[in-house]
């Protein structure tokens, strides 16, 4: 299954064993009262009433005589505690307790027994109680209406001394939320309630509402203002102290007039009050500490044949509606949509139907979100009981009593890229494994291993591009959470084809507006995501057309002799060695590599890498503000390591799938099919990373060309080469001319290599091979040389012509003049490091090449 579920806590085994344990202890030593007689045989009252923020559960359950009690089951320690017992039959609606484990907050109705009264306070619905339970000592009637009534006591994070005040949370069916200030103090060790509460001070939070949700984790309410013709999500965040700011407002494009009242996270409920709720209406927030803010909402279902679903991207400016065909009439929809929040997604599933899990990162493009439909074994595998996103990774089935911790399944989603599947969902996880795998070493190894075995399977995207774009974005996205808009994370910028199943609209949305001005945290990042989707005019994310442009321009200043200040050349050269230092640091902490890489200076690769390292520095730098320059710095490095790693590893995996070693780089061997298989990924590893324009491996060229004269034809070889698909560089060219012999079948090959090599590199080269073709290239160079500037003088007379003993006067003609202006301009005379090379070695080539071109 795509979800994998961790059970936390299971009120059948965490709690029960125990209070059965309880009820032989006292019924064993004949106890009256108290906990005898605990729980009822049948054991059906027992269920789970709430979490609190620090993860302790509460749950109820009634003994023999009906009388209500309260566990709470410590999540750290395991243990369970029992907290209070109202010796009355009660109907439990709401429940919390302080983290001091000293007050307890109960809204209770009378029994639904027949002939039973609520004797504690005749002729109200509903009563909410506060109660002393450590030390045990009374009980404050809060409130005592004919409404329904949920409490939650507040958490909030202190660094010091514990507060005097516990703040209580009261929320009404009458449409309306008070917060109550409760003064403790420190007796006998035990934090009771102050001796004159009396009067409790209470305040307003919010009213005429008819939606509200809690967030435990963050202590956010979440509340759908229906006093103004449209609806408005208000939010509000509570504090250490006593404050509590309003902190944004968001009109939302849905409509609740009809749809009742509704509660969210502020605990279980009371079921005989389930169905005056709309059956089939959803509605929950999401948000994450990457500052996103997601609204998802289902309204009542229309068709039996199709369902509909929007989520709010409030960080992103739009929504999106999303219309699921329900397929086939023989499975009836009996429970309503689920939402659930893992972290960078949200899972949208109907049991029995279709499963989406949405990139809330990433929402832009529809292929980023993984859809299946109910045809697929993943759905049938999902829980069918309703499940309650809390906080975090935490969801609570209320019917069955089980907390979950829910991850995205990593095994299954590797499946998914080896069984034959559309490239949508190739690309949808391919996403999902790189940004919610617990252990990216592993998946990438994993899917590095699929691409190489699959490497021509996906037709509307490069997997090569997408894996390394991808991955080198999600290695550095935890540093900060601006980088979505900074940092590529997709090679593909479009996505026209459909989804079987599945239509979509994307409409833009009206952004939050923030009400207070200082914000910190959680609110932080979400103000800069509105602040980006505001005033950013241009799209931001990097690209190396910049490099591409200087990158070109350096090659060429080379290729003429000119070159820029030598500072900036070493300062480029500097970024690149630290990249490679990096990169072969972390290859010292994995298995070494047995690819031959890095043992050359690719002095252009290297050029590229720098530049990179300089302008993806200089764009982070104008784009993140406040973020420290060393801490950049370190960001990019990391991120071009991490590029030429990934490139590195798909090559290293395919090298040792194909079981090939050093020795392939001579030449006095056949090309076997693992050398034209790893060649081939080779060759398309230079595609993937060509259009990107993305530096390669020192050594990668060397090795790729080394391959390709293994093996291709000549002729073939020649295309690669004139097509820019293999380059010469100096290593590889330096073995070719060592390793082979002078045979015609490799001399033509040489040949053909030196004519095509740039010149500076074509003199070195040409010095290593003892031939009269390469005596040629090189009189031909030294000639171009001298000529180029050369204006006709007069004869010189010192020039002994008796020297030359070869009668052919056009010959003779030449070399006088070659002498002539070599002994005139000794500025000109010989190439750098080959004093050898003068006009007689001109004139022995030229009598060499001639006989050799005549047969003689």
């Amino acid at each position: 299954m795509a979800l994998h579920l961790v059970t936390d806590f299971d009120l059948r085994k965490d709690a029960l064993p125990w209070l059965r344990a309880q009820r032989a202890s006292w019924t064993g030593a004949g106890a009256r009262g108290g906990c005898a007689g605990v729980l009822e045989n049948n054991y059906e009252s027992l269920r789970v009433l709430n979490v609190e923020r620090n993860g302790n559960i509460i749950y109820t359950y009634k003994d023999d005589k009906g009388n209500v009690s309260f566990g709470l089951y410590d999540c750290q320690t395991r243990q369970n505690e029992h907290l209070y017992t109202f010796e009355k039959d009660l109907q439990v609606v709401s429940c919390s307790v302080n983290s001091e484990r000293t007050l307890l907050a109960a809204s209770l109705v009378q029994s639904t027994k027949e002939g039973r009264k609520n004797e504690l306070q005749p002729g109200s619905k509903c009563l909410t109680l506060l109660v002393e339970i450590c030390p045990v000592n009374n009980v404050k009637v809060l409130k005592a209406v004919d409404s329904y009534l949920w409490v939650q006591f507040l958490y909030p994070h202190v660094d010091s001394h514990p507060l005097p005040e516990n703040h209580l949370l009261l929320i009404s069916e009458e449409k309306y939320i008070e917060q109550f200030h409760i003064q403790v103090i420190q007796e006998g060790g035990n934090r009771v309630v102050a001796k004159n509460s009396g009067h409790l001070r209470k305040e307003r939070v919010a009213e005429d509402f008819v939606w509200a949700q809690w967030d435990m984790s963050e202590q956010r309410l979440y509340y759908i203002d229906m006093k103004k013709s449209r609806t408005l999500l208000k939010c509000i965040q509570f504090c250490g102290d006593e404050n509590f700011k309003l902190m944004f407002e968001a009109p939302l494009d849905i409509s609740l007039s009809d749809s009742g009242f509704k509660l969210v996270n502020f605990g279980c409920g009371y079921p005989q009050d389930q169905e005056k709720l709309p059956k089939y209406l959803s509605l929950c927030i999401f948000t994450n500490r990457t500052g996103s803010l997601c609204v998802c909402y289902s309204p009542k279902f229309v068709s039996w044949e199709q369902i509909t679903y929007s989520v709010f991207y409030f960080h992103k400016g739009y929504s999106k509606t999303f219309t699921a065909a329900l397929g086939s009439v023989h499975s009836p929809v009996t429970k309503g949509i689920t939402f659930l929040n893992l972290e960078y997604y949200i899972a949208v599933y109907l049991p029995g139907h279709f499963f989406h899990l949405l990139n809330i990162q990433h929402p832009d493009l529809i292929c980023h979100s993984l859809f299946l439909t109910g045809s697929n074994d993943v759905i049938s595998m999902l829980p069918h009981s309703p499940l309650q996103s809390l906080s975090g990774s935490l969801v609570l089935d209320w019917c069955s009593g089980k907390l979950y911790r829910v991850f995205l399944s990593q095994s299954c989603l590797l499946q998914f890229l080896w069984h034959p599947r559309p490239d949508w969902e190739k690309m949808a996880v391919l996403h999902c494994l790189l940004s919610c795998g617990r252990d990216p070493q592993f998946v990438e190894s994993k899917i590095i291993q699929w691409i190489s075995e699959n490497i021509s399977a996906c037709y509307s995207f490069d997997p090569i591009q997408e894996f390394i774009i991808a991955s080198s974005y999600w290695s550095i996205y935890p540093e900060t959470s601006n980088m979505d808009t900074l940092l590529p994370y997709s090679s593909v910028l479009t996505w026209n084809t459909e989804i079987p199943g599945i239509t979509l609209v994307t409409e833009e949305i009206t952004l939050p507006l923030m009400k207070v001005h200082s914000f910190k945290s959680y609110w932080e990042k979400l103000n800069a995501n509105l602040d980006y989707v505001k005033y950013s005019k241009t799209h931001l994310h990097y690209n190396n057309n910049m490099v591409r442009r200087e990158w070109h321009s350096l090659i060429s200043e080379e290729k003429t002799g000119k070159r820029r200040s030598k500072v900036y050349v070493r300062n480029i050269l500097d970024n690149a060695v630290r990249v490679i230092s990096n990169l072969e640091a972390r290859n010292l902490v994995s298995e070494p590599r047995s690819t031959p890489l890095f043992q050359e200076e690719d002095n252009h690769q290297r050029l590229l890498v720098g530049l990179m390292v300089s302008e993806l520095k200089d764009h982070l730098l104008r784009h993140l503000q406040g973020v420290e320059k060393k801490k950049i710095e370190q960001m990019v490095l990391d991120y071009c390591s991490k590029l030429l790693d990934l490139i590195c590893r798909i090559l290293e995996t395919s090298w040792r799938k194909h079981n090939l070693h050093p020795w392939v780089l001579h030449f006095n061997r056949r090309a076997s099919a693992a050398e034209f298989a790893v060649f081939h990924i080779m060759t398309r590893i230079l595609e993937a990373t060509r259009s990107l324009f993305l530096p390669l491996p020192p050594g990668f060229h060397t090795l790729h060309t080394i391959l390709g004269v293994h093996c291709l034809p000549l002729h073939n070889l020649l295309h690669y080469i004139d097509n820019g698909v293999l380059l010469l560089t100096e290593t590889a060219v330096t073995r070719l001319m060592k390793d082979l012999d002078n045979t015609e079948k490799n001399e033509k090959l040489k040949f053909s290599i030196i004519v095509r090599l740039p010149p500076l590199i074509g003199q070195k080269i040409c010095r290593l091979w003892d031939h009269p073709m390469s005596s040629n290239i090189i009189s031909r160079n030294h000639v171009k040389q001298l000529l180029q500037n050369y204006k006709k003088q007069p004869q010189s007379s010192v020039i002994d012509k008796s020297s030359f003993s070869v009668e052919f006067l056009p010959l003779n003609y030449f070399i006088e003049t070659l002498t002539d202006i070599e002994s005139s301009n000794r500025a000109l005379y010989g190439f750098e490091g080959h004093d050898n090379v003068d006009a007689k070695f001109v004139e022995e080539a030229a009598l060499k090449h001639t006989t050799m071109l005549l047969g003689l």
